[in-house]
Formats: structure tokens, C-alpha cells, sequence
């Protein structure tokens, strides 16, 4: 039986089927999971992902992190389940505290929708495993509160314990430290703002090349295959 990947709908999400597809595309079996619903229904890791959950009101993911099937996934990433927070995703995981720091509106204050290339800065944790260390990766962002944010102890702290997980290059948003995802201690829940899920095969991920380097469009799929191989070694 294929490794399960489950994904969360929340009322106002957008992504939940590219993250789906996603899954499909390494040979993992994909999962959907309904807000309300306090069961996981035996999955073996989460994809959190990206859209405007009830309608990004009071704050991005503050009400979605009190949904019933976040109950059961704050204790069961606190047990070891991989998670990945893309995009809402991340604001969510931040609100639910299983990652530090916060999400405001973006520098300019814009909805920004255009293609992003990220460094991939740590490459130990369950879902960035396939990616070289350093690798750089061409990955859509779509996002308006996408700037994340923390205090100087926090930031701290994350670059000491090698927690920043991607790094941009040019920021988009004003992002502390350029960090465009991070990962917690244990390495199994990582929040990331670009969307790797749209930048998994050339038909449609962001093909071409930028500064004489070809990018085939796939550069995303890593997030993927490696939570897969990191399933299956387990």
C-alpha cells in the first residue's frame, strides 16, 4: 500500500487539489481531509495548503487553526507526523504554534503572484531531503500576507539551530532575513510560502531559463518525492 498523504480543506482554500496532484504524481496516495473532521483517517503526513481560509479574517489562518481537525494534528506533529504548511498553510501552523514567528501583509501591501527563486537552506528534514544542499529552486508565490516576521531572539535562534529552512534570493514581501520557510526542532513540520505543488512537472510549473540557468519546470517536486522516500524508509 502507497504512503498517504492527507490534505486539509478549510473553507476559503484554494490549493487543495494541486497539493492533492501533487501527491498522485510521486506515487503516494492522496487524502482529502475536512476541516470538521477530528479524524486523520490513518495518514502517514499532512499537507496544510494554500488559499484564504475563512476568508483570511481577524488574522491569515487565525480561525482555521481552531478547526476540529487541527485538535488532532497539533498532537500528532508533536508525535513525529510530517507536516507541510504552504502558503495558508504556514500562517496556520504559525498560529497554531507549531512553528515560531508570524505572517503580515506583504511589504508593498500587494497581492504578489509571480515566480520566486528560493535557496534551499536546509535539506534534513522530511520533506527537503531530495534537494542538494544550497540547491536553488524556481518556485510560484501567490500570497498577500505573506511576510514573515519575528522577534531578533526568534530569528536568532532559528539561524543557530539551522531552522531556516529557504531563503529568497530577491525578496519579494520584506520577509525577515529573506526566509521564505522554516522547520521546527524535530524537522517534520516545515512551513513554506512559495507553492511547490505548482512547480511540478514542465507542462505547467515555471519552465525556462533565468540567468542562464534552465529551470524545468519541476523544481517543487523535491517537497514531494522526499516526504515519499522518507515515508517508505520508515
Amino acid at each position: 500500500m502507497p504512503a498517504r498523504i492527507g490534505v486539509v480543506t478549510f473553507p476559503g482554500t484554494l490549493d487543495d487539489q494541486q497539493a492533492l496532484r501533487a501527491a498522485a504524481a510521486v506515487g503516494a496516495g492522496p487524502v482529502e481531509l475536512w476541516h470538521k473532521d477530528r479524524d486523520l483517517h490513518q495518514v502517514d503526513a499532512v499537507v496544510l495548503p494554500g488559499g484564504f481560509s475563512y476568508g483570511d479574517y481577524l488574522r491569515a489562518g487565525a480561525i482555521a487553526r481552531f478547526s476540529p481537525v487541527m485538535d488532532t494534528l497539533i498532537d500528532a506533529a508533536r508525535g513525529g507526523l510530517p507536516v507541510l504548511g504552504i502558503c495558508n498553510g504556514f500562517q496556520v501552523l504559525c498560529e497554531a504554534h507549531l512553528l515560531e514567528g508570524a505572517m503580515i501583509r506583504n511589504g508593498d501591501l500587494h497581492f504578489i503572484n509571480r515566480d520566486v527563486t528560493v535557496r534551499i537552506e536546509n535539506n534534513r528534514t522530511a520533506w527537503t531531503s531530495d534537494y542538494e544542499a544550497g540547491a536553488e529552486a524556481v518556485i510560484p508565490i501567490k500570497n498577500v500576507d505573506g511576510r514573515f516576521v519575528a522577534d531578533e531572539r526568534t530569528l536568532d535562534t532559528l539561524e543557530a539551530e539551522g531552522r531556516v529552512l529557504a531563503r529568497y534570493l530577491a525578496n519579494p514581501n520584506g520577509a525577515a532575513r529573506d526566509i521564505a520557510g522554516i522547520t521546527n526542532a524535530a524537522g517534520n513540520v516545515v512551513g513554506l510560502m512559495p507553492h511547490p505543488e505548482y512547480a511540478i512537472d514542465e507542462l505547467t510549473g515555471p519552465a525556462g531559463f533565468i540567468e542562464n540557468r534552465r529551470v524545468p519546470g519541476t523544481d517543487g517536486l523535491p517537497f514531494f518525492t522526499s516526504i515519499l522516500k522518507s515515508l517508505v524508509s520508515a
